[in-house]
């Protein structure tokens, strides 16, 4: 039990930390008003805006196979509402209350250019929702363009297009991320050294003993987050 508790908060969080501050950044839009799902993907955060009007974008053309770093294996682009890159987004000036960006950025050549076509296609006063990593591995790839986003990204950039950050947040810390990565060193040797029955065991049991460290210096955790953690949390309203 004891195990089974520890390994659910240790390094393992960064996917539940973020859906839970964008399930709360949702919930605070009035009911009946529209958001735009940039980069949508699978559409998996169409269930919580079920008192939205609920639109979904992205460029589809992920297929989930690719053959390096780490992919999906499958993907469904069917259920997209707007196929388009997400620079040139084909809708009218104006067009939403709401826009959210979850972990796309990285997916992007040039990010800065897709908060521009945010501006344009956000009503004044709307909200854009963003989450995207401060660190990653390789993912999804080919269509990975930067390992993440410092918070300085967002200030610049948002700046410049006529919003104004209601909320920068950090999702983990520095101990937390490494504790992610021991968690998956096993899959890591496995794919990329191919060791032995013997080192997989030796790993297993150097990991536990470390993890319990790293648990215990992330409660004690005194900003380490401003020099690795696994993503930043963003709330802006357009001028």
């Amino acid at each position: 039990m004891f195990i089974s508790k520890f390994y659910n908060y240790c390094g393992l969080k960064n996917l539940k930390d973020r859906e839970i501050w964008l399930k709360e950044a949702i919930k605070k839009i009035p009911k009946g008003e529209s958001i735009l799902d940039a980069g949508a993907g699978e559409l998996q955060y169409k269930k919580y805006c079920t008192d939205l009007k609920y639109i979904s974008q992205d460029f589809g053309q992920y297929s989930g196979d690719g053959k390096e770093g780490l992919q999906m294996g499958k993907w469904d682009n069917s259920k997209l509402d707007i196929v388009s890159d997400i620079t040139h987004i084909p809708v009218e000036n104006n067009s939403f209350d709401n826009i959210m960006c979850i972990e796309v950025f990285e997916h992007l050549p040039e990010p800065q250019l897709a908060i521009k076509e945010f501006s344009r296609i956000l009503k004044s006063d709307g909200r854009l929702i963003i989450t995207a990593p401060f660190c990653s591995l390789t993912h999804f790839a080919p269509y990975y363009y930067a390992n993440g986003y410092s918070k300085y990204f967002y200030e610049k950039f948002l700046k410049e297009n006529d919003f104004s950050i209601l909320e920068i947040s950090y999702n983990g810390n520095y101990f937390e991320y490494l504790a992610q990565e021991l968690h998956r060193i096993i899959k890591m040797s496995d794919k990329y050294s191919k060791v032995n029955v013997f080192v997989k065991f030796m790993i297993m049991c150097s990991i536990f003993p470390l993890l319990l460290l790293l648990n215990k210096l992330s409660k004690k955790n005194r900003g380490s987050e401003e020099v690795l953690c696994f993503g930043l949390h963003i709330l802006a309203i357009k001028k």
